[in-house]
């Protein structure tokens, strides 16, 4: 017996504002608008096999509007993932449920992207997209051949991100990807008239993408609408015309069933208006059933992709690269002997560029780019060709001037797998894409931020343009690793602990002034530790000095005055919180002794550092904004000299 669609449809439906119903939380409206579209999308176009949710080839789906969750739990649970089971939706939005508030890609194998944040899913797809093609250009359509499917709602058309991505998918046209819009003229406020009166299809079609419109509660429109859209070799919008909370007979079409639960009574007046007579969280036998058999659909194309992989030359690259595994031996030991025995004075975003010379030599599956600073932030490499609308294999990314664009499709690059992203923009810019960094750390991605002109020390462009809280903000995001190096040979240590971390991002924080390199001791990765004894004192140890990227320099000169007058200072070289905080109580304990004075510095705001030198320390930094002036002066006039510093703290050490 044939299931009609509609009927398909509302098994979505009911779930939706059950689910809400239950945990008196959510966002009904949206699941059940595009229940329509979407089971026409799971049932005849998406490419998926719940039986293996991890295949390479499936196509890639992201719930942009994360807040109508209960659609793709809806979606995951019919179709036979092994979750959510219905258990799992009765508590949705409940502690330890699967079923959160907004999509998670760590608590279901269904769910590609953590979502919620409106466009950043938009945004994420579209390095999903870019990966698809790159990774087609190196390993052949019999191993990568997929879509990126996303639906969207007019908050992330609407928010700024989105201007971003659709820029960069047209100009790389991105014919794999497909956003289906759920146009139901509605937000939080009331109608999208309220405050917006653009047209939405013009703005795309700009921007090099394919525009078609459907009825979002007819079938039929709506695949005829999708069949083009596949068949189009520019990225497509399908504008998918909808009625928010469509069921619900005195609330759908109104703000009402967007972030609250219908109510009881609304519930029961939806079910008899869709003709479901089924209890909550029940689905009739028939309708299950017909749901398993459309997510079964994918089962022979990918036992088809698991013979060619089989029969592939390709095979284990592709199975390195797409599990997220380094090569065997990857290393940059050898690299770092050669800079130990030929010491350079560079800016450590120069010695970042170095270093990324046998990184990528080494790594096929690294693609680096930046948001238009190609030459300052030093992450292209000789032969680094780059990833073009004309030669996809490329492999580095002109973002142009897109830092949240660029952090988001970064995310979508390492998300999709097979690929290790980078990119870079000047760290005052961190602010541009500070919501992509942090949902990097939450998915848990191997993105690595390559952030230079780090402090006070990029000089002459002024306080709009030198970082002081950066730093210290960043370092408060969990999951994110925070690397400042102080020279060459740090910064290639910290290079290859951002490349080993599988489980989320890390940032490196680099001068642009040329810093000695002060490092020659290379018997073990000292930047592993997170900070550890650059120089011991000389005479009784009283002081120690804790500095990271270019103030290590200016604490060796400030230790070399406080030895000369009689007291002995070890110097800390402190390239990473997080790590340093990571290591046994009593490795702490012996860089950072009791007894004696402890002192920070650091070309930034120095709240943050009394964890480290107590109350009674010393912490010397840069507590408002910078100024325009040359780099020698800028440091002379807050204090940041040897000069300056060692008698405030001999001052310190008297008192």
């Amino acid at each position: 017996m044939t299931i009609a669609s509609r009927q398909l449809a509302n098994a979505i439906r009911a779930l939706a504002m059950d689910a809400v119903q239950a945990a008196n939380s959510g966002h009904p409206g949206m699941p059940m608008g595009m229940a329509d579209v979407a089971t026409e999308l799971f049932t005849k176009h998406l490419k998926y096999d719940p039986a293996q949710p991890r295949w390479a080839d499936r196509d890639r789906f992201v719930l942009s509007a994360g807040h109508g969750s209960m659609l793709i739990y809806a979606l995951l649970h019919l179709t036979g993932y092994a979750r959510p089971t219905i258990e799992d939706i009765r508590n949705f939005r409940q502690l330890h449920s699967p079923c959160a508030g907004h999509p998670e890609n760590f608590e279901l194998a269904g769910v590609e992207a953590t979502t919620g944040p409106l466009g950043s899913g938009l945004a994420t797809a579209v390095g999903m997209a870019i990966a698809e093609r790159h990774l087609n250009a190196s390993f052949g359509t019999d191993l990568v051949d997929h879509h990126t499917w996303v639906i969207a709602g007019d908050g992330c058309l609407m928010e700024g991100i989105n201007h971003e991505a659709i820029g960069l998918a047209g100009h790389l046209k991105l014919g794999r990807l497909i956003v289906l819009w759920d146009d139901n003229r509605i937000t939080i406020d009331g109608a999208v008239s309220l405050s917006s009166s653009e047209d939405v299809l013009a703005r795309y079609a700009a921007t090099g993408w394919h525009t078609v419109s459907c009825d979002g509660h007819d079938p039929d429109s709506i695949n005829k609408a999708l069949e083009a859209a596949k068949a189009d070799p520019r990225p497509s919008i399908v504008q998918c015309t909808t009625v928010i909370g469509y069921g619900a007979p005195n609330k759908q079409g109104t703000s009402a069933t967007h972030g609250a639960a219908l109510g009881v009574d609304e519930v029961a007046a939806a079910r008899g208006y869709l003709g479901w007579t089924a209890e909550p969280f029940v689905i009739p036998e028939d309708i299950k059933a017909a749901w398993a058999e459309a997510g079964h659909r994918g089962t022979a194309t990918r036992s088809a992709w698991e013979a060619r992989l089989v029969a592939s030359k390709d095979r284990a690259e592709f199975e390195r690269r797409m599990a997220g595994a380094l090569p065997a031996g990857f290393s940059l030991d050898a690299y770092i002997k050669e800079l130990a025995a030929n010491p350079q004075k560079v800016a450590t975003r120069k010695a970042s560029e170095m270093a990324l010379g046998p990184i990528n030599e080494q790594l096929p599956e690294t693609v680096g780019g930046s948001a238009d600073l190609t030459g300052s932030n030093n992450t292209k490499t000789k032969g680094q060709a780059p990833l073009t609308a004309e030669d996809y294999a490329g492999r580095y990314i002109y973002y142009g001037i897109r830092e949240f664009g660029m952090g988001c499709a970064m995310n979508g690059l390492a998300l999709h797998g097979g690929v290790i992203p980078y990119g870079g923009t000047f760290m005052v810019f961190s602010d541009y894409c500070r919501p992509a960094i942090r949902l990097s750390a939450l998915q848990q991605q191997r993105v690595v931020y390559v952030m230079t002109h780090d402090s006070i020390g990029l000089g002459e462009d002024g306080p709009t343009h030198q970082p002081v809280e950066h730093l210290m903000s960043l370092r408060a995001m969990p999951n994110l690793d925070v690397y400042r190096p102080c020279d060459a040979i740090e910064t290639a240590e910290c290079w290859q602990l951002a490349l080993e971390k599988a489980d989320g991002p890390s940032l490196l924080a680099l001068s642009r002034e040329g810093l000695p390199q002060v490092r020659t001791d290379i018997s073990e990765t000292f930047s592993a530790k997170g900070a550890y004894r650059l120089k011991a004192a000389e005479a009784a140890r009283k002081v120690v000095l804790i500095a990271s990227g270019s103030e290590v320099e200016i604490a060796l000169a400030t230790a070399k005055k406080l030895e000369e007058a009689g007291h002995g200072a070890d110097v800390v070289s402190m390239p990473s919180w997080e790590r340093f905080d990571a290591q046994p109580e009593s490795y702490r304990d012996a860089i950072l002794p009791e007894g004696a004075l402890l002192v920070s510095i650091e070309a930034g705001t120095t709240m943050g550092w009394e964890r480290y030198v107590g109350r009674k320390g010393l912490r010397f930094g840069v507590d408002g904004f910078g100024a325009s002036a040359p780099v020698k002066a800028l440091y002379d006039h807050f204090g940041l000299t040897a000069d300056k510093l060692a008698p405030r703290i001999i001052g310190a050490l008297a008192n």
